[in-house]
């Protein structure tokens, strides 16, 4: 009985051993070698530059009215709220200390010097395909071409045992693939180019893939067809970025994709919520051919008719109203959509195309979850800004001017209309909206990357 506990308890202290090692070892880096390093050559910067674009770093470790990176930008977790950091080279607050393969194994992993683990909201499972010249250039960027703030960082709201960083090794482990982007051969040089920008900086995912109830990505490439294929996040819904005629990209073309990269708008729609953002701050900054190349991506992945459904056709309503006074036997909503809605989208719903979305065929109006267009018909939707011009038409929030039942009608009326067939909305939908969102801000907000 002795030796059997002592075999035990030997196998319980290597396995403990073992399992400490794991999750407090540092990911191997190939720049091991290079220490801390300043004065890259500007076309290195410039480089770096792009890529911080491409990635949109700025869209989380800046605040509008902060400086540069220096970070503060809290995000709700079912946990508890955890606040962006610090990223400029200061080294008391920032990663002015950090080598080249410190920054690697942030940017890639999610570990820190001092082998502390990142959450996943830093999109380091999307970033570990990073090639390592664009960590390079990322590196030289953030070391020579930002301004060092000294801003402490903020404490997380996350209460322990929940806190407790070491298990996001085993998360890791299990959930995030490792290695850089491989082209595939059997593709040309166009879609392994796109494919690497929305997998690995552009992290397109993140957003727009579904996740499991363990908060990982379901899919991290286009070897499933569940990447990339719409989700629902902080109140808004990614749609598909599929080739779905509902619910995705079926019905654009990559002249159509481009064009919404690159103006923020096309004939089918307007960027809002999140994309907005995402907009504003990095993919119209973004070169035409990198935009060409994910829109030719894009265009490639198919989309899933049994999830789609039938191919939305337009229709004539029947209940649609042209004026207030022929709106006495209307469906509920339609007096409303005559009043408030008609004027820029249209009676039809076509809107004003490229400037005023059309509502008849949009994605939000044939998706089951409502959480979009209730969210823009309460909030409204933030400026569009190009080249540093901000757009004349805007979505007004209406959460002062109208009551749930309105707004639950409205948009039961808009996704019943003109062939469109989304689920109907009701007023505890809107409530719950109402009660955890705030209006969308009227002046238009570009952080800045210098």
């Amino acid at each position: 009985m002795k030796k059997v506990f002592l075999v035990v308890l030997l196998i319980i202290i290597i396995v403990g051993g073992g399992l400490f090692w794991f999750v407090t070892s540092k990911p191997s880096s190939p720049f091991e070698s290079a220490g801390i390093t300043t004065g890259a050559a500007s076309e290195l910067v410039a480089r770096g530059e792009m890529v911080a674009r491409q990635a949109d770093c700025v869209a989380c470790h800046s605040l509008p009215d902060g400086k540069p990176f220096t970070g503060g930008l809290e995000m709700g977790t079912p946990l508890g709220s955890i606040f962006a950091t610090n990223i400029t080279p200061d080294k008391q607050t920032g990663i002015g200390n950090y080598t080249l393969a410190d920054f690697d194994r942030a940017v890639r992993h999610g570990v820190t010097p001092d082998r502390r683990r990142l959450y996943p909201a830093m999109p380091y499972p999307s970033y570990v395909k990073l090639s390592d010249d664009d960590v390079r250039a990322l590196y030289a960027f953030f070391m020579d071409g930002v301004q060092p703030v000294n801003q402490p960082n903020r404490q997380t709201g996350i209460e322990w045992p929940m806190n407790m960083r070491w298990p996001l090794a085993l998360w890791n482990a299990v959930f995030v693939d490792q290695g850089i982007y491989a082209d595939k051969p059997a593709q040309d040089a166009l879609w392994n180019r796109g494919a690497y920008l929305v997998q690995a900086a552009g992290h397109c995912g993140a957003c727009h893939t579904p996740r499991s109830v363990t908060m990982n990505e379901k899919a991290l490439d286009d070897g499933s067809p569940l990447f990339l294929s719409g989700a629902l996040l902080d109140g808004w819904y990614a749609p598909s970025l599929r080739q779905d005629h509902n619910t995705g990209l079926g019905r654009w073309s990559e002249d159509d994709i481009f064009a919404f990269l690159k103006n923020g708008r096309n004939q089918h729609a307007v960027v809002f919520g999140s994309m907005a953002e995402a907009y504003n701050n990095s993919t119209q900054f973004m070169s035409d051919d990198d935009l060409r190349a994910i829109s030719h991506y894009l265009k490639s992945l198919p989309g899933d008719p049994a999830r789609d459904g039938t191919p939305w056709v337009v229709q004539a309503s029947a209940t649609a109203v042209t004026n207030v006074s022929s709106t006495a036997d209307a469906a509920p909503g339609a007096k409303t959509y005559a009043t408030r809605c008609g004027f820029c989208h249209g009676p039809d719903g076509g809107g004003k195309a490229p400037w005023i979305p059309p509502l008849a065929g949009s994605t939000a109006s044939l998706i089951d979850h409502p959480d979009s267009q209730i969210n823009a018909t309460l909030n409204g939707s933030a400026r569009v800004v190009t080249a540093g011009v901000p757009d004349a038409y805007r979505m007004p929030p209406f959460r002062e001017q109208l009551s749930d039942r309105e707004i639950a009608d409205v948009l039961t009326y808009v996704r019943s209309s003109w062939g469109n067939h989304g689920k109907a909305v009701a007023p505890t939908e809107v409530k719950a909206m109402r009660e955890h969102t705030d209006p969308a801000s009227s002046s238009p907000i570009v952080l800045q990357m210098r």
